[in-house]
């Protein structure tokens, strides 16, 4: 049952972008590796950006196109997935990255295709 429209995916992009660059801070992320702080922090201000620039309701300049964010947004979840086994991430580090990894992975499954008509 796919249900995440491109409306409300748009909704959550802004939120999800900021809290990536302001909650490594509030949970101490780089207790493992100091990787795992800047690497969500990175991550929010590209993700921030690609909202931005994304062709939906809620993009600014709209030059990519939301199939191409919705492969971003896949690929960042496989990275968020595999980071803590690459970077050495443990702990809370490690729990962060698999947690969001798995939400945006979950999010991308659901996506409702879009309707096309002419």
């Amino acid at each position: 049952m796919k249900f995440v429209t491109k409306r409300i995916h748009a909704f959550l992009d802004y939120p999800v972008a900021v809290a990536l660059m302001v909650l490594p801070f509030v949970l101490g992320l780089g207790s493992s590796n100091p990787l795992a702080l800047q690497l969500s922090v990175g991550t929010g201000v590209a993700a921030f950006l690609l909202t931005v620039l994304t062709d939906h309701h809620l993009g600014i300049f709209r030059v990519v196109s939301y199939k191409m964010h919705l492969i971003v947004d896949f690929l960042v979840a496989v990275v968020f997935i595999l980071a803590p086994f690459i970077f050495s991430f443990e702990g809370i580090d490690a729990y962060y990255y698999w947690i969001n990894g798995g939400a945006v992975l979950t999010v991308v499954s659901l996506h409702k295709p879009e309707v096309i008509t002419t």
